[in-house]
């Protein structure tokens, strides 16, 4: 990772799964690691020390992220090989395990469920407490731990995990595993069986697609990417890498690296598609079109007025031709420039039809100009009668606040929706603005958070 470009490209965590401790505790109940499965990595290191692995992270100009469970034990309880271990969550020792991840050196937590399901436990209670137990570790290590939510999507993360616990950035996965834990070294018939599928990538974006729960710090997480693995094909790389781009979503890759194709490691590398992931407002795509069953038009809007990413979906078993009409991604007639981005070249705009074969994805980025939008100026934080008649639609709050925020946004007049939306800092009394999703109908909204002075909602024509 640190040498095939990724790194350059802008991946930065290694994050350690379940498996990593066998769920041993020592009499005050710190977590006491394996020296034999953890060994010392140079001279003057004591083994079993999880710093160590954390410090040769770090020496590769990377991050390093490890793992827990938010019940009582993990996901080892239910093991691929080897026998089961228990006692390998956190809960009951909160405040004491993230403390010790922060002192270990790690930049990055993932939490998953497999205790907290079978303990049936309020996602939303647990969740919280374990970010104010990760809140008090930054506070007396100075060290940030980005926080990963994997409740796998069984209690609708999407409406309580934006800003859960007051934390500033969090992902939340939307869905079950995009496929069962491949062990690669396991040729039993059970491993064997466990091949990629298109469905398995196309069901886990259907099932991630929550665009009013995602802003700038707050992601949907439609699972690992899986590029690489066993049923992979290049036009099956095309479509995962253009929907988690398209997504925002984060792009973890769990296959061996050194096994990617060249082909599969240049479109993780795509500084276009990066681009586009990385967007400032960090926004979902919205469906703007189907012109026949199973062949669709995502488009996704972007920080800069009038650019859009657009992609072309062809989930059949046919090419298809696409013509696209720009007014429904928001903008006045056509674009005034069009390129392709997995080929790096330009296109022509004037309406032409564009070929996608079987199975496959075009990924698109145009530049051109937003169509008129609405706009509603904010009484203090209250912004009324807002009309999303095509909804979801694309809007964009204009605040001040001379530090970062998070703003509850409560959507009052139809579906009830509240999310978190984090303000960065403005220079004086100059005006941010910040990307949202709103939802289908005649709304209300409110903006609750200190010190955050919201200007003006502007709802684009889409």
């Amino acid at each position: 990772m640190a040498t095939n470009g990724m790194k350059e490209a802008g991946y930065e965590y290694v994050v350690i799964d379940e498996g990593w401790w066998l769920g041993k505790r020592d009499g005050a109940g710190n977590i006491v690691v394996d020296p034999k499965q953890w060994p010392a990595i140079k001279p003057g290191q004591k083994a079993g020390d999880m710093a160590n692995i954390a410090d040769y992270i770090h020496s590769l100009g990377l991050k390093a992220g490890i793992y827990t469970d938010a019940g009582r034990d993990g996901c080892s309880m239910h093991p691929d090989s080897g026998p089961p271990y228990m006692n390998t969550g956190s809960e009951g020792h909160y405040e004491q395990d993230f403390l010790q991840f922060s002192k270990w050196g790690f930049d990055y937590v993932k939490v998953d469920w497999c205790g907290g399901a079978k303990e049936m436990r309020s996602g939303a209670v647990q969740y919280s407490q374990v970010a104010q137990a990760i809140q008090h570790a930054e506070e007396k290590t100075g060290r940030k731990l980005f926080f990963s939510i994997c409740e796998w999507g069984s209690q609708n993360p999407w409406f309580w995990a934006p800003g859960v616990g007051g934390i500033q950035g969090t992902i939340w996965r939307t869905g079950g595993d995009i496929i069962a834990p491949v062990v690669e070294s396991l040729h039993d018939p059970k491993h064997a069986r466990r091949i990629i599928t298109l469905k398995n990538v196309l069901d886990s974006f259907d099932a991630g697609m929550h665009p009013e729960a995602q802003h700038t710090g707050y992601y949907n997480d439609l699972d690992m990417m899986v590029m690489g693995m066993r049923g992979m094909t290049d036009a099956m790389d095309r479509i995962h890498m253009g929907l988690w781009a398209m997504a925002s979503a984060p792009l973890m890759v769990g296959s061996d690296l050194t096994r990617l194709s060249p082909a599969a490691l240049s479109l993780l590398n795509n500084k276009e598609a990066l681009a586009i992931h990385n967007d400032p407002y960090g926004l979902q795509p919205i469906k703007v079109a189907e012109p026949t069953p199973g062949v669709q038009v995502w488009a996704k809007p972007m920080a800069v007025a009038g650019k859009r990413a657009v992609a072309i979906l062809n989930r059949t078993d046919s090419p298809a031709q696409v013509k696209i009409d720009w007014s429904k991604a928001g903008l006045a007639g056509s674009p005034r420039s069009l390129r392709d981005v997995w080929n790096g070249r330009d296109l022509a705009t004037a309406g032409a039809a564009l070929s996608v074969p079987a199975h496959d994805l075009l990924l698109l980025s145009a530049d051109g100009a937003d169509r008129k939008p609405a706009e509603y100026p904010a009484n203090q934080s209250e912004i009324a009668g807002i009309r999303a008649t095509h909804g979801p639609t694309f809007a964009t709050v204009e605040y001040a606040n001379t530090s970062e925020r998070i703003a509850v946004v409560r959507v009052k007049s139809t579906s009830g929706l509240s999310t978190a939306l984090a303000l960065p800092p403005t220079a004086g009394s100059n005006a941010g603005t910040a990307g949202l999703t709103l939802p289908h109908g005649t709304a209300d909204l409110s903006f609750d958070g200190p010190a955050v002075a919201i200007r003006k909602l502007i709802v684009y024509a889409w």
